[in-house]
């Protein structure tokens, strides 16, 4: 339906000779179909012409998947149930290649992480050390240790406790481990800073066997005193924690060693050698005898001594005529 205002454009559009074809019979004019300003149907635009071409896209790839194409349960389940690749191992530490099979034996473990910072890398579970002349010394029980602690264990006992253990004519058998690796604060307090122990970095000893069935305990005071002092300076030269009797009440039974670093290369070596105990208890004083007479008892109000009752009555006027001690000056400070 055109409406008068289109109509009323057409006309206005459009000459006279196109729109009476009678006028110009010899020239044919098509003529423009009238707008629709209904809204009904947007008018088409002509396309542009284009002078360049336009590239084609690529051509799909093989192994993409078809469009349309159902995914395959099985493979997908397949492709999940395959286990991922472990990572490669790290490459041993120097001191792992140092630590050979000639010095210890003492196979790598995994390393631990847990809670609170427990636990370390580079660890290693110290079973024996093996002398130069290839004899082993347990380590009862094995120890869990880093890699640099437990060198430092092994070169301990072959340098310097098997020479002191042949100046008392014996060999060392085991070494013994009271306390090695364990998740706990110090000295076991709840809520302590993590204890060495906690990153596998200390060893708690109690002694040392010897072959002939014997062995030097490190806090027996009957041990001679010559003996543990050679133990002393060996241990507190070769390590940075050196903990026994007199350094806190934890460590009266055992010596606590470890490896931990601190600025400056701060060292700490604290171990009493108590003297031996004397063979012969000291002597107790002998009873008072029944017939003695009383001890003499200060007063408290002045601090004299009460005159003893069975004193003559001669004695107790010279006992009054004794002047009284002097009073101390209140006004005079006292240091």
């Amino acid at each position: 339906m055109v409406t008068a205002a289109a109509l009323a454009l057409w006309t206005a559009a459009v000459p006279a000779k196109a729109r009476d074809p009678a006028r110009d019979p010899a020239h044919e004019v098509r003529l423009a179909p009238p707008l629709d300003l209904s809204g009904k149907k947007p008018p088409k635009l002509r396309g542009t012409v284009h002078t360049t071409a336009i590239p084609l896209p690529r051509p799909r790839p093989a192994e993409a998947p078809k469009s349309g194409a159902k995914p395959d349960p099985d493979k997908e389940a397949a492709e999940k149930s395959e286990p991922a690749k472990p990572a490669e191992p790290p490459p041993p530490s120097a001191c792992r290649l140092a630590l050979t099979e000639e010095i210890a034996v003492a196979p790598s473990i995994p390393d631990i992480k847990g809670p609170g910072g427990c636990g370390g890398e580079d660890l290693v579970r110290l079973e024996a050390i093996v002398l130069p002349d290839k004899r082993k010394i347990p380590v009862k029980p094995a120890a869990i240790l880093r890699c640099r602690m437990a060198s430092a264990i092994a070169d301990w006992i072959r340098t310097d406790m098997v020479p002191i253990a042949a100046r008392l004519g014996s060999q060392v058998s085991d070494l013994d481990n009271f306390d090695s690796f364990e998740c706990r604060g110090r000295n076991r307090v709840v809520g302590a800073q993590l204890s060495e122990h906690g990153r596998a970095n200390a060893l708690d000893v109690r002694a040392v066997r010897l072959a002939n069935g014997k062995s030097i305990f490190f806090t027996d005071r009957t041990v001679a005193r010559e003996v543990r002092e050679a133990v002393l300076h060996s241990v507190c030269a070769r390590f940075s924690t050196v903990l026994g009797p007199g350094s806190d009440w934890y460590h009266e039974d055992h010596i606590h060693l470890d490896v931990a670093e601190r600025r400056n290369n701060y060292r700490i070596c604290q171990w009493n050698v108590w003297d031996p105990l004397p063979q012969i208890p000291p002597l107790l004083p002998a009873e008072r005898p029944a017939d003695a007479p009383p001890r003499e008892v200060a007063a408290k109000s002045g601090g004299l001594a009460k005159p003893d009752a069975r004193k003559s009555d001669q004695e107790e006027p010279e006992a009054e005529a004794r002047p009284a001690p002097a009073k101390p000056n209140p006004a005079r400070k006292r240091r």
